[in-house]
């Protein structure tokens, strides 16, 4: 849009001064810092800022410039019966040994609202998502020219590089306490965590791959997740490109054996993923270090949307052969409660039910 200059922020950094736009991954291995969206259908968008600094500018500042959509607004890709029976219809293919696990998944649109929605600044939505809804690897890519304009509190690591050591941090196994956990979310995600450590072997050096940490509980705001750990040490040669090409779109967000679960995801899905799924952070490659998140927990404006320009957010379940229907559909409203309140301007209750 024009009046929104092209910005990344992560990690307490601000960059601006946009130097180059490519769609080559094999760029983050060069010079320079660069913000990174690779939306889950695999187009990869690698962004090289000219000045890199600590962010001046406390998150509230930029929040109250935020004016989201109503929260009654939301429509979603998948219905409550279509998902139901998206679920059934995973059963029936694990059933036939045709696959293990698939993430089933819905996108939830609504219209930005008022006359100003054009001007809508993804980085003001950032800025509350900061404020509402801290994550670890929370951040904002906004370059209007190029129809990236992205907020995600992903609380999931898809790859970190620093030196010759990478690692991934898959989760699977989601509650709004400890206890809710069960043998299926753990079952669920060292099953991911195989899927990972097969990706992540195809380039890294024999040997090298290893789990440090398996099922972690970690809190987030809202809900509890299972967390694991997955290390290794990429071969000589195996860059950034490499490291992607051999492990997207991750594990967590797909399914095993993956090519299966990328197959009936398709089938199933009525709505393309964009940027959720996909993978989101930055790389310094003067340093050889780099953070890329799941596109989880992730907002991004649509502005060619017919009608104006809408609000997207993603939300989704892992659907095994022990999966409850009724239970999985009210996971994805789990991960969806907070976040949705939050941009919408609501009020979200304990229990995360969003209020208007």
């Amino acid at each position: 849009m024009p009046g929104l200059a092209p910005l990344a922020r992560f990690g307490g950094l601000v960059a601006s001064d946009l130097r180059d736009v490519t769609g080559d991954p094999a760029a983050l291995d060069s010079s320079g810092w660069w913000a990174v969206v690779v939306g889950y259908e695999g187009q990869p968008l690698c962004a090289r800022f000219g000045d890199v600094r600590p962010d001046p500018h406390p998150h509230a500042r930029r929040a109250n410039r935020w004016r989201g959509p109503g929260a009654g607004r939301w429509t979603s890709s998948l219905d409550r019966a279509g998902y139901v029976a998206g679920v059934h219809r995973i059963r029936e293919h694990i059933a036939a040994g045709d696959v293990y696990q698939v993430n089933l998944c819905r996108i939830l649109t609504a219209p930005l609202p008022g006359p100003g929605a054009d001007a809508a600044d993804v980085d003001a939505l950032g800025a509350v998502l900061a404020r509402g809804n801290p994550a670890p690897y929370a951040g904002v890519v906004r370059l209007p020219a190029h129809g990236v304009e992205v907020a995600t509190a992903s609380p999931e690591l898809y790859l970190r590089r620093a030196g010759r050591t990478v690692e991934s941090g898959p989760i699977k196994g989601t509650g709004r306490t400890a206890a809710d956990l069960t043998a299926k979310d753990r079952a669920e995600n060292v099953m991911i965590v195989d899927l990972v450590r097969n990706d992540l072997g195809r380039v890294c050096t024999t040997g090298s791959v290893t789990v440090p940490a398996l099922c972690a509980v970690e809190e987030h705001p809202g809900l509890v997740h299972l967390v694991s750990t997955v290390r290794g040490e990429p071969a000589p040669g195996a860059g950034w490109a490499e490291l992607i090409a051999a492990t997207f779109p991750a594990g967590s967000v797909t399914g095993a054996p993956k090519s299966s679960a990328l197959r009936i995801i398709d089938e199933l899905e009525t709505a393309p993923r964009g940027p959720y799924c996909g993978g989101v952070g930055w790389v310094d490659a003067d340093r050889g270090t780099g953070e890329l998140a799941v596109g989880i927990r992730t907002f991004w404006i649509d502005r060619a949307a017919p009608g104006g320009p809408v609000l997207r957010f993603g939300t989704g379940a892992g659907i095994t052969w022990g999966s409850d229907a009724e239970r999985e559909w009210r996971e994805t409203e789990l991960k969806a409660s907070r976040l949705l309140g939050v941009a919408s301007e609501a009020e979200v209750t304990s229990g995360g039910t969003v209020r208007p």
